[in-house]
């Protein structure tokens, strides 16, 4: 096992610990560090002239810039879950599951120019992302006043037998009617979790569980410690927890293990806020008290911080407990508050311990992507970017970790389809911070690609968004997954209010856009949340979860740098669900189309004379046109004739692909 730090050093510590705890669910704005290290300077100032620039504000009437996709269909957030957050998304069927902090919604995509509302369940919680299996649906919930019942009322005692905090599991064979089978509850709640299929194990899946929320107490859930992991191997910090469900008997879900991945981490060392930021981020706290708001400074870097209403609600509830009082906190409570709210945030968070140190207890991955069919799976774990065997899955091991001084905390992770590489993604500021403005990095808040060489992984490039968004969007890579264009690694990426983004990482080195879909921001006043939480391809459609808004859906139209052939290769790969955090082994069926694409890409990269490449195209068409025999007959000849090729082909691989595509194609019935 290794950790490798590459790049500029200065401070990561505990910062991944408070942007964690101080994110969405709790404080919602988070910055971070001290003085600025040296650093390269922004991109170049053409990304002053893309599209995406200037955008108007607006909820439902902002401008909009889209390029090489278009959008087909979108859907407002039903009444009760609009202007509540929606958060992940999954798949099944027909079906997209959508993710909200009221409940789950479930969207009819049949007609992605139409997506028609199935069924709205109130089930209040942060963040309820969500996954299926089968006729199983996964939810999970770390907050504080989230019922076992999926009440709306509340939790008010600080210890009580209806919160719940860990993976609910709900049976959708009826999916305009889930019924709640079981809720396992987890010692440090469910801000994500990750279903994964074991190829060896029919009779059972699993879920591993990310918590971030503090250890509750044992009077609450026997079992849960939060004593030091070195002095208490029993401790519930550093772990991630499995959840074994038998698939006859899903009410019987229950915590098998509690795996430590973590053990030999250490604090690394993490880029800083430049003054011009911390300028911005006390200018934003003072506005905040003007408005009789809460702010404090971040206790591990001392930066402004605009406090959430969540942390802040809890807060005021406990100070009405603590005098005996009933009902809504009074001005006198929210006086008391500010008064001590820097000294409870110092309480929580404490100081930063020096990089070098042992990683705090508190650390936790924020989410894991599984891929079965190779048996590896990766960490995006706050501090860390991990590589972990799952070959068992109820004891995974860590292989490999790797950490970056330009990365604030590693927020989720998406291997490429053959398993050589991996990308991880930083939410720079828990996801509520502007982090694509023309003065920061193009380091920031982005993508760090690696390769996977021996079970090890090895640093060759960032990926960001090549635009500038503005100090009231928050903007920031996020959720996605890949796009089965073949022989090529496209990903299409959420980045909140910075809109989706479709891009190509087949060279490590050397990612680039290929189309995009933005908004202006919520509104122009201030930092409002809003934009894309997660975008996933699912059968030929782009579909995003837009947080202030509802859904969105888009499809690909071609471009230079992208065809309408390798467009429809891509759309005939059909899935019946999706976890995008659960990656599924893409394969393509045999099609003209699949052959095709490999010419265009063969084209493009001029590996064939344009008088060769239009013959074959010319020769490919007749055989399509072909019936019976005479159909193989034409295909294996023109595979035979691209053998003569291989010898001064520039990429080797594409011609043996087009090959194989097309002796495949013979070797399929003819439908």
């Amino acid at each position: 096992m290794s950790v490798v730090l590459h790049r500029r050093g200065a401070a990561l510590s505990r910062a991944a610990l408070s942007r964690a705890a101080l994110s969405l669910a709790t404080l919602a704005i988070v910055a971070a560090c001290a003085t600025p290290p040296a650093a390269t300077p922004p991109a170049p100032a053409n990304r002053q002239s893309d599209a995406r620039v200037g955008l108007s504000a607006g909820l439902f009437n902002a401008g909009e810039a889209v390029s090489n996709m278009r959008v087909v269909g979108t859907a407002r957030s039903p009444e009760g879950f609009l202007g509540i957050m929606n958060s992940d998304l999954a798949f099944t069927g027909n079906y997209v599951i959508q993710g909200n902090y009221t409940g789950p919604v479930i969207w009819d995509i049949s007609n992605p120019a139409a997506p028609t509302l199935v069924k709205a369940i109130v089930c209040p919680a942060s963040q309820n992302d969500v996954s299926v299996f089968r006729n199983l649906m996964f939810v999970s919930s770390e907050d504080f006043a989230s019922r076992t019942d999926c009440g709306s009322g509340g939790v008010r005692d600080s210890v009580s037998a209806v919160r719940f905090r860990g993976v609910r599991v709900f049976d959708i064979s009826n999916i305009a009617d889930p019924k709640l089978l079981v809720n396992v509850q987890t010692c440090r709640g469910s801000h994500t979790h990750t279903v994964l299929e074991d190829p060896k194990d029919k009779a059972n899946v699993y879920i591993y569980v990310s918590g971030s929320a503090p250890v509750r107490s044992p009077n609450e859930l026997a079992g849960c410690v939060s004593a030091d992991p070195n002095e208490n191997a029993s401790s519930s910090l550093l772990r991630i927890e499995v959840i074994k469900v038998p698939l006859a008997h899903p009410e019987q879900a229950a915590i098998v293990n509690r795996a430590n991945i973590f053990t030999g981490l250490t604090v690394v060392p993490e880029h800083y806020e430049t003054p011009a930021e911390r300028r911005v981020e006390a200018q934003r706290a003072d506005s905040a008290r003007r408005a009789g708001g809460f702010a404090g400074k971040n206790p591990i870097s001392g930066v402004d911080i605009v406090i959430g209403p969540r942390f802040t609600r809890a807060q005021l509830d406990s100070l009405v407990r603590v005098r005996g009082g009933t009902g809504a906190p009074t001005a006198a409570d929210s006086t008391k508050l500010r008064a001590e709210l820097q000294t409870i945030l110092n309480r929580l968070f404490g100081e930063a311990p020096a990089p070098g140190t042992p990683i705090s207890a508190g650390n936790q991955c924020h989410d894991i992507t599984v891929y079965p069919a190779i048996g590896l799976a990766g960490g995006a774990c706050e501090g860390h970017g991990l590589l972990l065997d799952i070959s068992d899955p109820v004891n995974p091991i860590r292989l490999d970790a790797v950490a970056d001084s330009n990365f604030a905390y590693w927020h989720s992770a998406t291997f490429n389809n053959d398993g050589t590489k991996l990308l991880f993604s930083d939410e720079w500021g828990g996801g509520g911070a502007p982090k694509c403005r023309d003065t920061d990095l193009q380091e920031w808040g982005a993508d760090a690609i690696f390769t996977i060489e021996n079970r090890r992984l090895r640093f060759h490039s960032y990926y960001k968004i090549p635009t500038v968004q503005t100090a009231a969007e928050n903007c920031v890579a996020h959720n996605g997954s890949l796009i089965p264009i073949p022989g090529r690694d496209v990903m299409v990426q959420a980045w909140y209010q910075g809109g989706i983004s479709v891009f190509d990482w087949t060279d490590a080195d050397k990612p680039f856009e290929i189309a995009f879909f933005d908004r202006g921001p919520v509104t122009a006043e201030r930092m409002e949340m809003g934009g894309s939480w997660s975008v996933y391809w699912y059968n030929g459609n782009i579909v995003s979860s837009e947080i202030a808004r509802g859904l969105d859906v888009a499809q690909l139209t071609p471009s230079e740098h992208l065809t309408q052939n390798e467009i429809d290769a891509a759309n005939t790969v059909r899935w019946t669900e999706l976890n995008a955090q659960g990656q599924p082994k893409i394969s393509w069926p045999p099609s003209f189309a699949l052959a095709k694409a490999f010419l265009d890409q063969a084209e493009r990269k001029q590996c064939l004379a344009p008088a060769r490449v239009s013959a074959l195209r010319t020769s490919i068409a007749a055989a399509e046109r072909a019936t019976g025999p005479a159909r193989a007959t034409a295909l294996n000849g023109i595979a035979g004739g691209l053998a003569a090729d291989a010898a001064s082909a520039c990429d080797g691989n594409k011609n043996g692909k087009l090959r194989k595509a097309l002796t495949d194609l013979a070797n399929a019935p003819i439908s």
